[in-house]
């Protein structure tokens, strides 16, 4: 497996965003060694909150929310996923499968001895993190899911069949504009570069690339059964469970009433609409975000 690292230099003088990354290597089934990056703030006495990013972000997507939860007196991490952010990044688009990065995740939470934690999971951060939820459920003390949802062979959208076409047929993929596109504000130039920060050509993209092919939306598909084990855990699973979508997100639009469906965690919680968000609901509404964060906390402890 060859491995690309972005040089530490591209993320310098990033608008809001001076935190230190700590960096943690974890070992893949293949043999190579793999760092991934992840932010820490806050005090190390508390539980955390684990704030997991999607497609094509990685933690600068958190950056105000970051400053607001740590503010209010929590611990909260931010990791980078593998192929994304200050994170090693495969250079093979066949190097990255949906079991890999629940893999490395997985490893890295452990590494790190993450307990008590509350997720924050949005797009793949919810695809992922979910999976470690359900394969590490102990370690787990409540979640909220926004915008993101967990397919076992179905669920695909008019929406996210056109984001997959484009995503596999764009000449040159442009993590800036996409970003830009799935909020509802117009981000500045300067946060618009903090995206395409983690690639210094083309050949770092393989992992933002391969995101959206896989997505198990049929039934033959990689991963089908795993997320079918999974949705049984979920079925189960009743800690603390909210659903903070936001209004204007036509990928994930209807998840929210599906994860209330059938998660029992659900019942009874103050379940919300982010209003004014896109996809990208961090960049549009970081306040309310930690708002929703830190009340859901202080209500379930």
């Amino acid at each position: 497996m060859q491995v690309l690292r972005t040089p530490e230099e591209r993320f310098a003088n990033l608008p809001d965003f001076p935190y230190t990354p700590h960096y943690t290597e974890i070992s893949d089934a293949s043999g190579a060694t793999l760092r991934i990056a992840a932010i820490d703030e806050g005090p190390r006495n508390v539980a955390p909150v684990l704030l997991m990013h999607g497609e094509p972000t990685w933690s600068f997507l958190y950056r105000k929310i970051i400053a607001k939860l740590v503010e209010a007196g929590h611990r909260v991490v931010a990791p980078d996923l593998v192929g994304f952010g200050r994170s090693d990044k495969p250079a093979a688009r066949e190097d990255y499968t949906y079991e890999r990065h629940v893999k490395w995740m997985s490893d890295w939470l452990v590494a790190n001895e993450l307990r008590d934690i509350t997720l924050f999971c949005q797009d793949w951060g919810g695809l992922i993190g979910l999976r470690l939820v359900t394969g590490m459920p102990e370690r787990f003390a409540r979640v909220v899911a926004a915008n993101t949802f967990l397919p076992a062979g179905t669920g695909a959208t008019p929406a996210f069949e056109a984001w997959l076409q484009f995503s596999q047929s764009v000449p040159v993929f442009p993590t800036p504009m996409i970003v830009n596109g799935g909020a509802v504000r117009e981000l500045s130039q300067a946060e618009q570069d903090a995206y395409e920060a983690p690639y210094p050509d083309e050949s770092y993209k393989a992992g933002a690339r391969q995101f959206p092919a896989l997505v198990p939306i049929k039934p033959e598909m990689p991963s089908v059964q795993e997320n079918l084990a999974a949705w049984k855990v979920l079925e189960d699973f009743k800690k603390p469970f909210l659903t903070a979508f936001s209004d204007q997100d036509p990928i994930t639009r209807g998840g929210d009433l599906r994860l209330q469906e059938r998660i029992p965690g659900t019942k009874g919680q103050a379940h919300t609409t982010i209003q004014n968000g896109g996809h990208f609901l961090q960049e549009d509404q970081p306040d309310a975000i930690a708002e929703v964060i830190d009340s859901f906390i202080r209500r379930t402890r």
